[in-house]
């Protein structure tokens, strides 16, 4: 065989050594890219997506638009070739792994966490909505879950409602735990309750359960606790239901507000306009930030928005790479983003809170 056809047929052996060890060698990276962008004024997979009963309910039109990012799964580790091609584009971005999946995080795990949030932000803008609206929310202090083995195990269930702690009435879950602290590890806490079963009944009947406390295993000074955690549960006026499949995460929370409101309201907020935009929302209505706002905003503005609502601790990231005819407008509130709308469909677009101010 000749020198040069051996040389040739060596180095392409070699070559395809190599691109396998390429393809079959993971790498501690994952993989960003823009997902779902979802009008909450319409449909998705068949569902409405924001469906209200019980209450008067208005036709909107335009977009307001919830976005998404899409990403590689907790299990699933890039190879090589793929996390080179990733780098290369520039619609999609490649992190480590432990930043998305932090602690070695599984895959049930993070979806488990998503769905926990997404069903926070989905309460959240529920309130946050009807607040705008005036309309008053009812809420109540719940035992929000029972820790496996901790002292208040087979005595509190998730869903009992926490009336009092030691005599002082709850209006807080923060209350709880600052009430059971004051005890010492090994001493008596009092909770007045309403058992689960009985909360819908107008006459339910209170219970007063004691629980010895016990020590806490985390980091720092000793503390008394007794393996629950508090939460907040409340009692809408009427039904609001959001059916999104496949979609976590606490970032469409402003989205979801502003499609509620549109609906319980007269006329179109956006006045035809094609809006995106993200952003958590807390109960007050406070704006917070999200992770992959430049993946957003292509997403976005691939769909057509013309507009992005952007939570103001993004702006500084989102206004690095606009996508060419999208126009990000800062929000720290939903009354922030109110306004805004005014003002895109008043045609004000000078009045727009910009992200590069």
């Amino acid at each position: 065989m000749p020198r040069r056809t051996a040389t040739l047929i060596a180095s392409t052996l070699t070559l395809i050594a190599l691109l396998c060890v390429a393809l079959l060698t993971p790498t501690p990276y994952s993989e960003m890219s823009p997902g779902p962008t979802v009008n909450t004024l319409g449909d998705y997979g068949g569902d409405t997506v924001i469906q209200i009963s019980g209450h008067q309910t208005y036709p909107a039109d335009g977009h307001l638009n919830m976005t998404t990012v899409r990403v590689t799964g907790a299990d699933y580790r890039m190879n090589l070739v793929e996390a080179l091609l990733g780098w290369a584009r520039h619609d999609d971005k490649v992190v480590e792994h432990d930043t998305l999946y932090p602690q070695g995080q599984t895959a049930q795990q993070a979806d488990q966490e998503n769905a926990e949030e997404f069903s926070q932000s989905q309460d959240s803008a529920k309130v946050a909505a009807l607040d705008e609206l005036h309309i008053p929310v009812q809420s109540r202090v719940i035992v929000a879950a029972v820790v496996k083995g901790g002292a208040a195990e087979g005595t509190l269930h998730a869903g009992d409602v926490i009336k009092a702690v030691d005599g002082t009435a709850i209006t807080q879950a923060d209350q709880v735990a600052k009430l059971v602290t004051k005890h010492k590890p090994g001493e008596q806490v009092n909770f007045t309750i309403v058992r689960a079963a009985d909360v819908k009944s107008s006459s339910a009947p209170t219970h007063q359960v004691t629980i010895t406390t016990r020590q806490s295993h985390d980091e720092g000074p000793s503390r008394a606790v007794v393996g629950i955690q508090a939460g907040v549960e409340h009692l809408f006026p009427f039904t609001i239901d959001i059916k999104l499949a496949d979609v976590g995460g606490p970032s469409a929370g402003m989205m979801f507000a502003l499609g509620i409101i549109d609906k319980l309201t007269p006329g179109s907020m956006t006045g035809g306009q094609f809006v995106a935009g993200t952003g958590t929302i807390d109960d007050n209505g406070a704006v917070g930030p999200i992770g992959g706002i430049s993946l957003k905003t292509i997403g976005a503005r691939d769909k057509g928005a013309k507009f992005f609502l952007t939570p103001a601790d993004n702006c500084e990231e989102a206004a690095k790479d606009v996508p060419k005819g999208l126009t990000l407008v800062k929000v720290k509130t939903l009354d922030d983003a109110m306004t805004a709308l005014k003002d895109i469909k008043a045609g004000n677009d000078a009045a727009l809170p910009s992200c590069k101010s």
